[in-house]
């Protein structure tokens, strides 16, 4: 097939049989999907893709015909782009934008390295605080950290979703950041 060049850089949604939200491919690989008879097309993205006899509208989001199986894990996995993300890409101290990673408690002092001891932080407050807790710097956090939750944090991650994805990924229609995810913030 040719001319599958995708007018926007979101990919395509797919769902199960149930309409449950499993992944984001690629425009390509949901067409792929739908020529194959493993897929319906459910909305229509912008644009057309042109083979030698067949003309197919751009996929935005797809729905498997049968149903898969996905064992989910249960907890969402921490990168540094997915604490920013959280964070908004900004200190969790001064409200600046982020460039570092800090612990709550420092590792140091036995603190762990999971969701709820790490935020984002830019190198001025990371630096100033080094080694001590923010009561011991007269330092409040603006929100406590919490590990992002939902369907929308399983299947996109870190990753902006598509605004006409919102209807079967529970957000909001029209995201201003990362964290437009439904239960994600923290």
């Amino acid at each position: 097939m040719t001319g599958l060049r995708p007018s926007t850089s979101y990919g395509a949604l797919v769902l199960n049989a149930t309409y449950e939200p499993l992944c984001v491919v690629s425009v390509r690989r949901a067409a792929v999907l739908v020529l194959a008879a493993k897929a319906i097309q459910v909305s229509d993205g912008d644009g057309f893709l042109h083979s030698a006899r067949r003309v197919l509208p751009t996929p935005c989001v797809v729905r498997l015909t049968r149903y898969v199986r996905i064992p989910y894990r249960a907890t969402i996995g921490m990168t540094r782009r997915a604490i920013f993300a959280r964070d908004r890409w900004s200190c969790a101290y001064c409200t600046g934008p982020a460039e570092t990673i800090d612990h709550v408690l420092p590792r140091s002092r036995g603190g762990p390295h999971v969701w709820e001891n790490v935020v984002a932080a830019c190198a001025r407050c990371n630096h100033r605080k080094g080694d001590r807790t923010p009561a011991e710097m007269g330092w409040r956090l603006r929100t406590s950290p919490v590990a992002p939750t939902g369907a929308a944090w399983r299947v996109l991650g870190h990753r902006t979703p598509d605004p006409r994805w919102s209807s079967w990924l529970g957000v909001d229609p029209e995201p201003t950041d990362p964290l437009s995810l439904g239960e994600a913030t923290a």
